[in-house]
């Protein structure tokens, strides 16, 4: 058996060393002064502005790559405007007008203008919102009242944790820094006066103390006292390492001697042709900032405006003097005063009326004509005494383009119920509008150095996507530059079973497997939970010799079934561990307690803490590790990197792959909170799959899952997505088919419904990862009724037959950056119908179409909107016709499943029980009736050699096309066979009699 050897990389950092001056640039990029701009493809435009003129030519940890095909573009200054043109965008920036801001800077594309830079510099005397400003390693949160704007910065968890503020001061001399901040119990269980390091651009900080606060409730301020010359300045707080933390910052200010704290906030302007979000407009009044109801543009809205309240948007660029369309959109659902009814706002004194509308997630648009004077000017929104009662979501200056979000990640979906409302998802890369700015400022270097300082110079480096509606093009712009998202090894897209209860070596070798083969369930990858450690089930680094006396054996046994093999771990270890001294002795005593017992935590961007932790993974063989980064209080230091990314790729150095979280890490937030860090949806995709996290076992999270998967793909380019199949945590007290001892009592494993489970094995049939898993719950299918286990076999089987095709949609997402599952408007983004879908059907290619059940019965229906073309049903042969809706109902034997006329399905002839130990030697291709259309299948020895069989439909022939050289070693001869679905909804068999792998194959369907 193949023996593996885990090798550990020891890590050094590079020495910090300033870019070398900008020289000639190739063809591509258009200099004008302090700003770059570096055409990448017609729509893809890098904009940089170096208040140095330091240009940064190196490759940073999440931009990998700026070598792109050349692309035909002009440029030309006109009226004093710097003018770039594809044939997808325009890019217009003010020749000499400093950092890239809103007034300065646009993009056209599709019909839409925008400003996607926004730049708040805080003069003298404004008040300066930390979530403005730049942050690095932090959440914003909004979790404690009496914060002002959409929340405060989070935590100052962990060592060079920071928020930095652009501030302008009006005149030389001695200025006061003044921060409101809130200082209660930390997470490290104290209350105490914190301290964190104060530095004025780039210099040494010095060490400032934040006194404690009766609780996180409780806001204060603190001043310390600098010397600033004229002009702007880069303030920052950071926790370095002697720094204590632990604080939350909601503002600042700089104020010269004797001035008040100030309530007027710093913004950006809004300029004239553009819309601007009206939570970054100045608020004054009982109005607040919200976030709670979904479909908003931006980062929230401002929530039911009350009587006083007044919002201010600065306007710039406006054209002429004279009335200009203004258009508002708002929410007005039943208000506080217990009223559903039109309501009216005032713009400039202007009577508004905002009729009423479904709820308050329901958005609508009202446009106004406003007299505005040429220029810049103020245009203020005010209610009346009585209240307005609306959400106002945007104010649009000449401009209808609503900058709403498609799709969202999160880091994880733990604590989702199906029932506590929808999960919270940031915005990625796609918006209705067809642009986005990807910030690459703070990132570090490819080798996870920092960018030099450039003390009080600005610096802004971003790359402005405009799509347009050809979101594809984004993906695969996105991909190119960040890398496109993994593709795993084959078996990997098979059928997973993982559990979270006490098993041994015996129970799979003598059990577990046994009871798969005698019931003809498929299975690939075995996971092996958290109860295999030994000293401690959490965080134990060595495997329970009673449970697992020969751990590379169990191994080699796995892989001689046609297996593979995945180890738990929880990053941390107990003091007392066997294994803790050594490790302790490799950190050189900086590991650190954590706020669990007895433990110790890793800060993974420091190299000793980094090789210690790497080193306690020696003792355990297995092909990939399973980083289940839940509540542990490990994390990384480094700069410019986010704690996700950097750990999963040093997990890809010693296995196949990480398994693990996405988007950014635990010191960012909550257990069941967890939002990205800046860098996250860039970076995270190159070595992992994205676990989503305990969720429970309910409807409702079946149902989310559908949205939740192509969400997350097209908003990040993640396409290896791993849910656990039937939920995590029980929610219905069935009594499951085993027993397990818990403290000492005997308890029973629980059970889903036998209609959800079969519904659930439908749905993960057809996600990216099948990985059946629960929390002591029964998911295999002889836990179930014969119905239930009829249908999860049948789909299980389905699934590891279809494993051909899902892995070349895998490499497919690799190259191209268009994920596995996907919603039906990447591929018709002019239909109305397929946006309004995206949460109850979505597509497994560009062929498959897929509208599960998710209702309870033993026959369910669901109501599906087909796209343009015809549709077959894959399992009924029933045809539909595009462009329409129907109801399909599906007993639990089929699902709503259909392959697009034209589009072909291949899979394997037989069932197997895995896909190492098969050679795919017989394939079966599903083919419409008369069509016209092609498929090229990817196949690969796992050596960088690869294969290409194209296989095209003309009418009544199929013609497969053999990849010239290398051919799967394993298949020397291939068997084909063309199931032909007629109009009328039967179907015919053709079958190609074997042939040479490599030879052309002719089939004759008539």
């Amino acid at each position: 058996m193949r023996k593996r050897t885990t090798v550990i990389p020891l890590l050094a950092l590079v020495t910090l060393a300033l870019p070398a001056p900008a020289t000639a640039q190739p063809t591509g990029t258009v200099t004008s002064g302090q700003a770059r701009f570096q055409i990448l493809s017609p729509t893809l435009v890098r904009s940089e502005f170096a208040g140095d003129r330091r240009f940064e030519d190196q490759a940073t940890y999440n931009v990998v790559n700026r070598t792109f095909p050349r692309t035909p573009y002009t440029s030309r200054t006109e009226n004093g405007w710097l003018v770039i043109t594809t044939s997808a965008m325009t890019v217009r920036y003010r020749v000499g007008s400093g950092p890239f801001r809103a007034d300065n800077l646009e993009i056209k594309t599709a019909g839409t203008t925008a400003s996607p830079w926004r730049r708040v510099v805080c003069a003298t005397g404004q008040l300066c919102e930390a979530e403005d400003q730049q942050r690095e390693g932090m959440l914003v949160a909004a979790d404690h009242p009496g914060h002002t704007g959409y929340g405060f910065v989070a935590g100052f968890s962990y060592a060079n944790n920071s928020v930095t503020a652009t501030v302008r001061a009006a005149t030389a001399g001695r200025h006061r820094v003044v921060v409101k901040y809130a200082n209660g119990q930390g997470g490290d269980g104290r209350h105490e006066d914190r301290t964190l390091g104060l530095g004025v651009d780039g210099q040494a900080a010095r060490q400032v103390t934040l006194p404690r606060t009766t609780d996180w409730r409780d806001w204060r301020q603190a001043e310390f006292e600098v010397d600033l010359t004229a002009g702007e300045h880069r303030v920052s707080l950071t926790r370095r390492s002697g720094d204590s933390g632990n604080v939350n910052v909601d503002s600042l200010a700089l104020l010269t001697a004797g001035q008040a704290y100030p309530a007027e906030r710093a913004v950006d302007d809004c300029r004239f042709g553009t819309t601007c979000e009206a939570e970054n407009g100045r608020i004054s009044g009982p109005a607040t900032i919200a976030d709670e109801h979904a479909g908003f543009a931006g980062t929230g809205f401002v929530a039911e405006l009350r009587g006083g309240t007044t919002l201010t948007q600065r306007v710039t660029s406006v054209p002429a003097a004279g009335t200009h369309p203004v258009v508002l959109r708002y929410a007005n659902g039943a208000g506080g005063d217990g009223k559903h009814e039109p309501r009216t706002v005032h713009l400039n004194g202007q009577a508004v009326t905002l009729p009423t509308t479904a709820n308050w997630a329901t958005w609508a648009t009202a446009t106004a004509q406003v007299a505005l004077p040429a220029g810049t000017s103020d245009l203020s929104l005010t209610c009346p005494d009585a209240g307005c009662h609306v959400n106002l979501d945007s104010v649009g200056l000449a401009s209808t383009a609503q900058h709403v979000a498609l799709g969202g990640y999160r880091r994880s979906l733990d604590g989702y119920t199906g029932t506590n409302g929808d999960p919270k998802l940031y915005p990625g890369l796609t918006h209705r509008d067809g642009w986005y700015l990807l910030d690459d400022t703070i990132s570090a270097l490819r080798n996870g150095t920092p960018r030099a300082d450039r003390g009080a110079q600005p610096y802004q480096d971003g790359y402005l996507f405009g799509y347009g509606q050809n979101h594809k093009a984004a993906l695969g712009d996105l991909a190119a530059l960040t890398g496109g998202s993994k593709l795993l090894p084959r078996w990997a897209y098979g059928v997973w079973y993982s559990e979270y209860i006490d098993r041994t070596a015996a129970d799979f070798r003598d059990r577990i497997l046994p009871a798969f083969r005698q019931h003809g369930v498929p299975l690939d990858v075995l996971v092996v939970d958290t109860d295999y450690k030994a000293h401690n089930l959490w965080n134990g680094w060595r495997m329970d010799s009673s449970k697992f006396p020969d751990p590379q054996g169990f191994l080699d046994w796995a892989h001689g079934e046609g297996l593979h093999s995945t180890l738990n771990i929880h990053p941390s270890i107990q003091g007392d561990d066997p294994d803790f001294a050594q490790a302790q002795a490799t950190a050189k005593g900086k590991l650190a307690k954590g706020s669990c017992a007895n433990c110790y935590v890793f800060d993974w961007g420091d190299p000793d803490q980094l090789r210690a932790y790497l080193e306690l993974h020696r003792k355990m063989p297995t092909d990939f590790w399973w980083l289940d980064w839940c509540c542990d209080g490990s994390g990384s230091s480094l700069r410019g990197v986010t704690p996700d990314t950097w750990i999963n790729e040093q997990y890809s150095k010693i296995g196949a792959f990480a398994f693990s979280r996405g988007f950014g890490s635990l010191q960012a937030g909550g257990y069941s909170g967890a939002g990205p860090l800046q860098t996250g949806p860039w970076a995270e995709k190159r070595t992992t799959l994205h676990f989503t996290g305990d969720t429970s076992s309910t409807w409702g999270v079946l149902k989310g899952t559908i949205a939740y998967t192509s969400a997350e793909g097209v908003a990040t380019g993640m396409s290896n997505i791993s849910h656990d199949i039937g939920g995590h945590n029980d929610t219905t007290g069935l009594r499951g088919s085993e027993t397990y001892l818990d403290n000492g009592q005997v308890r029973y494993t629980t059970k889903m419904p036998d209609d959800m489970y079969a519904r659930w094995v439908q749905l993960g049939a057809f996600q990216p990862i099948t990985r059946l898993h629960s929390n002591h719950g029964d998911r295999l299918p002889w836990q179930y009724g014969p119905a239930a286990q009829a249908s999860a076999t049948k789909f299980l089987n389905l699934r590891e037959r279809l494993v051909p095709y899902i892995y070349t949609l895998a490499e497919e997402a690799n190259r191209t950056g268009v994920p596995m599952v996907r919603p039906a408007w990447l591929e018709h983004p002019g239909s109305p119908e397929a946006y309004s879908t995206a949460d109850s059907q979505f597509m497994l290619g560009s062929d498959v179409l897929v509208a599960p059940i998710t209702t309870p019965g033993d026959v369910g229906e669901t109501r599906v909107w087909f796209p343009p073309g015809q549709w077959t049903d894959y399992f009924t042969g029933r045809v539909y016709q595009g462009n329409s809706w129907a109801t399909v109902s599906a007993g639990w034997d089929t699902m709503p499943v259909f392959l697009r006329s034209g589009g072909m399905l291949v899979e394997r002839t037989s069932d197997v029980a895995n896909d190492v130990k098969n050679p795919a030697d017989e394939l079966t291709v599903h083919v419409t009736a008369g069509a016209k259309g092609e498929f090229t299948l990817y196949e690969d020895g796992g050596r960088k050699l690869s294969s290409r069989t194209r296989i095209v439909q003309d009418g009544d022939t199929v013609t497969v096309h053999p990849a010239r050289g290398w051919f799967p070693g394993k298949v020397s001869q291939r068997d084909w066979t063309v199931v032909v679905h007629e109009a009328d909804g039967t179907s015919r068999t053709v079958k190609a009699a074997g042939k040479p792998a490599q030879q052309k194959v002719v089939i004759r369907l008539r």
